[in-house]
């Protein structure tokens, strides 16, 4: 019997995501998201549950994720999910939760490279609305088979 392994996750980055090129030339990058649940706690009382994930994405998508994330951006990741086991300064054992990215998408609002959200400055929701459709034509067509025409991207 086959198996499978898919993760869905929808988040915020930690921090700017790490683009570096392997001897190879291939792109690679590296971040963290976070995603927060509320709970009831013992005592009824409401509190936020936090988990991490360490993502890697490679090739046109970590190009894409190192030129156009930052830190606080939400963002939708879409990968297999693997737990790695390391030993931290101290010695101890530590386990993390590591998703290999097969897709990566900008959600929210538009942060540009000095940091500062893109919707933050004065434009109109038809520019607005424009960045966020510009981001994911890019995502589509970094990720499209070689025969897909822009024009079939349906906005």
């Amino acid at each position: 019997m086959a198996s499978f392994n898919k993760i869905t996750i929808v988040g915020y980055l930690g921090r700017d995501p790490e683009l570096k090129h392997t001897p190879q030339g291939s792109a690679v990058c590296k971040f963290s998201v976070a995603t927060s649940e509320r709970r009831k706690n013992a005592d009824g009382e409401p509190e936020d549950l936090t988990t991490w994930f360490r993502v890697t994405c490679w090739n046109q998508t970590a190009e894409f994720v190192g030129e156009h994330l930052r830190k606080g951006q939400q963002v939708f990741v879409e990968g297999r999910l693997r737990l790695e086991t390391y030993t931290d300064r101290e010695g101890a054992q530590r386990t993390s939760l590591e998703v290999g990215a097969a897709a990566v998408y900008a959600l929210g609002k538009a942060v540009d490279t000095v940091g500062e959200p893109e919707m933050a400055r004065p434009q109109t929701k038809d520019a607005a609305a424009s960045v966020g459709k510009e981001a994911a034509r890019a995502v589509l067509k970094a990720q499209a088979p070689p025969d897909l025409d822009e024009d079939d991207i349906p906005f």
